[in-house]
């Protein structure tokens, strides 16, 4: 909870613009996943269908998301991510990112890997609790990254600035 505090504190006080919590993660699960319905985005998230009704309402007025026909050629309209949305979501979270790279700054990098490890087991801990399994890339894949900046003389992107974030 007081990490989570940490990254609401920050988010109010350096961005107003930030995503409020429900389009961060409904914007991170249908990035992950591509376009999802109502129903999906209910399932997914094990919520009634009218507070993700409300909720897909707000991305649908602030154009972060728009309705589109089923890909796959089903009756239900389905929610995409808009490019306003995708640069909203990629901003909040490189602002999560490097907040969490605040935190564990004087952290080794054996530490950092090793919450990252644990996080992982975690995370998939709960679904399996729950039977809601967030969808990832293949395993192996690159992790999203937390570590602390290092002083670099190029503009270059450090490694986590680039990895794929982990929801």
């Amino acid at each position: 909870m007081l990490l989570s505090r940490h990254q609401v504190l920050a988010r109010r006080e350096r961005d107003p613009e930030r995503l409020e919590r429900s389009a961060y993660l409904l914007l991170s699960r249908i990035d992950t996943q591509g376009p999802m319905s109502i129903g999906q985005l209910s399932e997914a998230f094990g919520l009634d269908t009218s507070t993700v009704n409300r909720q897909t309402a707000a991305l649908l007025r602030c154009g972060l998301a728009e309705r589109v026909a089923d890909p796959d050629g089903g009756m239900a309209r389905k929610l995409r991510i808009t490019a306003e949305g995708g640069r909203r979501l990629a901003g909040d979270r490189e602002a999560n990112r490097s907040c969490l790279a605040r935190v564990v700054a004087d952290w080794s990098p054996e530490e950092v890997r090793e919450l990252e490890d644990v996080l992982v087991r975690l995370n998939r801990s709960a679904e399996a609790l729950e039977g809601r399994h967030w969808p990832r890339t293949e395993e192996g894949a690159p992790r999203a990254v937390c570590h602390p900046p290092v002083p670099q003389e190029s503009a270059a992107p450090a490694p986590w600035e680039s990895a794929t974030p982990a929801p």
